[in-house]
């Protein structure tokens, strides 16, 4: 088994080789931008291009800790990405929340149009299942339990579904709880879906499991808390999308119901949940203790 660069101390600064190793395998699954229809596959690859990554660098981070070779997180790594791109691609056509830009650029309904765009969110779903189930570094059971784990954190009961009740909050004022379980769909369900394909991976025992989970789970309500935030004090260009977009379309978040301090107390204190999860894992928690930190200290 041959984990990245073993000499170099830090997760950190194996990030770059991680990333290279996502590239590379999500570069060798899409068709080329040539391929006929050549359109939807610029589009395509449009798609995929930019963004910080963090789900597939959990995946990594997760694996490393468990003591997974990275040839066996790559796919679960790539699927997952797809999976993302897709949901922000659909996330900003008109019928959503109508968004015009996305990593810092024209949304891919802007750059190309609406019709490609929704195409281009079909082939990236299909794609994510597909790299899973031609993945020559996991066995069979391996495949099928990450491919229905997948697409359940994708589907009706994850983040579609969270999705779903997003759109139809619209000015209403949820609770706490009912905003929580918004958010563990839409956001914390591909979130928490990285730690369990790592863990599948792993072929992890039922307790390393839970606590794959509760950090999971902790770092995905974090995540999501610290968007609302941000949404609220940074800039369009800091961000690379709109800011302001979910007081313009009239959706409850953290700080419109807690106050902005007390919504960023309640994301640092779900980090150190996530940590404290962290450092009871068997293995060397220093991954996951760094992506926690590294998702803390973000301003985009």
């Amino acid at each position: 088994m041959s984990l990245i660069s073993p000499e170099v101390s830090t997760f950190d600064a194996r990030v770059p080789a991680y990333l290279r190793r996502l590239e590379r395998t999500t570069d060798a699954l899409l068709p080329p931008a040539a391929t006929d229809p050549h359109r939807l596959h610029q589009a395509i690859r449009y798609a995929c291009e930019g963004g910080k990554h963090l789900r597939a660098l959990m995946v990594y981070a997760t694996g490393e800790t468990l003591g997974v070779a990275p040839e066996q997180l790559d796919p679960a790594a790539c699927a997952v990405e797809l999976i993302h791109a897709y949901s922000l691609v659909h996330d900003d056509l008109p019928g959503m929340d109508n968004d015009d830009l996305r990593r810092g650029r024209p949304t891919v309904h802007k750059a190309f149009d609406e019709a490609t765009a929704i195409l281009v969110g079909d082939a990236l779903q299909t794609s994510a299942f597909e790299v899973l189930a031609n993945a020559d570094a996991l066995d069979a059971e391996q495949k099928v339990r990450m491919i229905s784990c997948l697409a359940h954190a994708s589907g009706s009961l994850g983040m579609v579904g969270g999705q779903a009740v997003d759109m139809a909050s619209e000015n209403l004022t949820l609770t706490v709880p009912q905003l929580e379980s918004l958010h563990a769909r839409k956001t914390g369900a591909l979130i928490l879906v990285t730690c369990q394909l790592a863990g599948i991976a792993a072929r992890a025992p039922e307790a390393v499991r839970q606590t794959l989970e509760r950090y999971g789970r902790s770092i995905g309500l974090a995540f999501q808390i610290q968007d609302d935030v941000l949404d609220q004090i940074a800039d369009t260009a800091t961000l690379g999308k709109t800011a302001g977009k979910d007081q313009a379309q009239n959706k409850s978040t953290f700080p419109s119901l807690l106050g902005l301090d007390q919504a960023q107390q309640r994301a640092n204190a779900l980090f150190d949940e996530a940590r404290d999860a962290a450092r009871s894992l068997p293995g060397d928690a220093e991954p996951l203790l760094w992506l926690a930190d590294h998702i803390q200290q973000r301003n985009h």
